[in-house]
């Protein structure tokens, strides 16, 4: 019987809501290995990696199912899991180690994509903002490597114009935001989520989901912040909901967003599955924000969400993915 373990991050008690989801993913991903006839353990990626290492060696696992997403609680560190799993000849889950640190450094990937001729958003720079002149009328303040919203709240949004310097409002956003962070233009518009899924024929488009900010007041910025995503007591959490169902009118831009999120997939040559991040401005104009390679598979994440829209259950996806081994 094949033996997968599945690695995922350490979440000690009293962890940060996001950290702690990861390993719930952790056990709902073990389970339909099981299902699927599977041998399966978990693991935690540890804070030292010869102590992985060696428990990888004790383990002596046929394919690894890789989840881990912030070691030691940092997002800049999430390629060290598939690096690792390389360097020890273990056929794995997801995305390669040079896959996932391009995409994770936000600024990196803006730029490789804005190189492809692809669309995102003109952005600022740490550096850059003591001396660039600011020309949106907006722009939103995000870490350069966390992912999962972290430090992103309404105060991250920067109106041109305010009192206030943008480079100033950077530095003192650098703590919330576990280092380093730069400004991108704000696009005031809809949102939407891409969902992709590795096939016998390449990657399946799932089924687009649009945020939708129920109830939200003329003046409250329309983000899905950390609030939004973690915090079950919150407004915000309670008024981003998302829909699936469009009308003819928007078959086009739909159209639009499958076939750049396909690019994505090749320019950064993904593996199993991803999600790319969108906004749509007025015009109808879209912006890619972020390509995730390996968003949550948790049974109430976007992306099983998308899935059974497709009409896939945790266990076809589960499966997919293993069928698409580095």
């Amino acid at each position: 019987m094949i033996k997968v373990v599945v690695l995922h991050d350490q979440a000690l008690d009293g962890a940060a809501p996001d950290l702690a989801d990861n390993f719930h993913q952790a056990v709902e991903i073990s389970d339909a290995l099981t299902r699927l006839g599977y041998r399966t353990e978990r693991l935690a990626f540890g804070r030292r990696l010869a102590h992985t290492a060696q428990a990888l060696q004790q383990l002596r696992p046929d394919v690894m199912f890789n989840l881990v997403e912030s070691p030691r609680g940092l997002g800049r560190l999430v390629h060290a899991a598939p690096a690792l799993l390389h360097r020890l000849g273990l056929a794995y889950t997801g995305s390669d180690a040079r896959a996932i640190l391009l995409t994770s450094n936000k600024l990196q990937a803006k730029k490789k994509m804005h190189q492809a001729g692809l669309p995102v958003p003109p952005w600022i720079t740490e550096p850059e903002s003591a001396t660039a002149v600011p020309t949106a009328a907006g722009y939103i303040i995000k870490s350069v490597w966390e992912h999962a919203s972290i430090g992103l709240d309404e105060s991250s949004i920067w109106m041109n114009g305010k009192a206030g310097r943008l480079d100033r409002e950077m530095a003192g956003k650098r703590d919330l935001l576990k280092g380093d962070c730069f400004a991108e233009e704000y696009i005031d518009g809809r949102e939407f989520n891409i969902s992709l899924l590795a096939g016998d024929e390449g990657p399946e488009v799932l089924p687009p989901a649009e945020i939708v900010f129920d109830g939200y007041s003329p003046g409250q910025a329309r983000i899905v912040g950390y609030s939004a995503k973690w915090l079950p007591e919150t407004f915000e959490y309670n008024h981003t909901n998302r829909r699936y169902d469009f009308p003819a009118g928007d078959s086009g831009l739909l159209a639009e967003l499958n076939q750049l999120s396909l690019t994505c997939w090749s320019l950064f040559r993904i593996r199993g599955w991803a999600r790319v991040d969108y906004r749509v401005d007025a015009a109808g104009r879209p912006w890619i924000l972020e390509v995730n390679t390996n968003p949550c598979l948790s049974s109430d994440a976007g992306f099983m969400a998308a899935a059974s829209r497709a009409g896939l259950d945790m266990d076809a996806v589960v499966a997919r993915i293993m069928m698409d081994l580095n």
